[in-house]
C-alpha cells in the first residue's frame, strides 16, 4: 500500500515538474519573441549611451558605506587582504608545480647515468627530503586557503582545501614513473 502512494506521488511531482518545465520554457520564448520584436521595431537604436564604453569603475554590488575605502585602496593600487592573499595562493602553488617540475628534470638527468651504491643513497636521500619539503610547502598553503575562506566575504569565492596526501601521491607518481620508465628503457637495451 505505502510503494503505491509513494508510486503516485512520484508520479505526481513529475507531472507537476513538467507543467512547471513547459510553462518556463514558454516564458522564455515570450520574452524571446517580444525582445525580438522590439529589436526590429528598432526601440533599441539610439539609446543613451550607445556605442560608449561602459564604465566599470562603480561596483553595483559593493556596500555604500565600503565604497570609498575600496576607492582609495585601489587607487593606491591596494586590494582587500583576502584578494591579496589569494594571488599568493595562486603564486605558491605555481612555485610548487615549478619546483616538482624542476626535480622532475633533475631526476631524469640523474638516472641516465649508471651511479654506484653511494650516488644512489645520496639520490634517495634527496628525494625523500623533496618529499617532505614539498609536504610541508602544501601545508602552509592549506593553512593560507583556511585564512582565505575566513576572510573572504562570501563563501561562493572561497577555495577549496587541499588533500596534501592527494597531491603528494601525484608528485610522488610524477617522479616515480620517471624512474620507472628510465629503468625500462635501460633494461631493454
Amino acid at each position: 500500500m505505502a510503494e503505491k502512494s509513494l508510486e503516485e506521488e512520484i508520479k505526481t511531482g513529475a507531472q507537476k515538474a513538467r507543467k512547471l518545465a513547459r510553462y518556463m520554457s514558454s516564458t522564455e520564448d515570450l520574452v524571446e519573441s517580444q525582445i525580438e520584436k522590439a529589436r526590429l521595431r528598432g526601440e533599441f537604436d539610439n539609446l543613451e549611451g550607445a556605442g560608449k564604453p561602459i564604465n566599470l569603475e562603480e561596483n553595483p554590488f559593493e556596500p555604500q558605506e565600503l565604497r570609498m575605502m575600496f576607492k582609495i585602496l585601489k587607487d593606491n593600487d591596494f586590494a582587500p587582504y583576502w584578494i591579496e592573499l589569494g594571488k599568493e595562493i595562486d603564486n605558491d602553488m605555481g612555485k610548487f608545480w615549478d619546483e616538482v617540475e624542476h626535480f622532475k628534470r633533475y631526476t631524469q638527468i640523474f638516472c641516465r647515468d649508471k651511479h654506484n651504491r653511494l650516488a644512489m643513497e645520496r639520490f634517495e636521500k634527496k628525494k625523500a627530503h623533496f618529499y617532505f619539503e614539498q609536504r610541508l610547502v602544501l601545508e602552509k598553503v592549506n593553512k593560507k586557503i583556511l585564512n582565505y575562506n575566513l576572510h573572504c566575504p562570501t563563501f561562493t569565492l572561497g577555495r577549496t582545501n587541499l588533500s596534501i596526501d592527494d597531491e603528494m601521491y601525484r608528485v610522488i607518481s610524477q617522479v616515480e614513473k620517471i624512474i620507472e620508465d628510465i629503468k625500462e628503457s635501460g633494461n631493454s637495451k
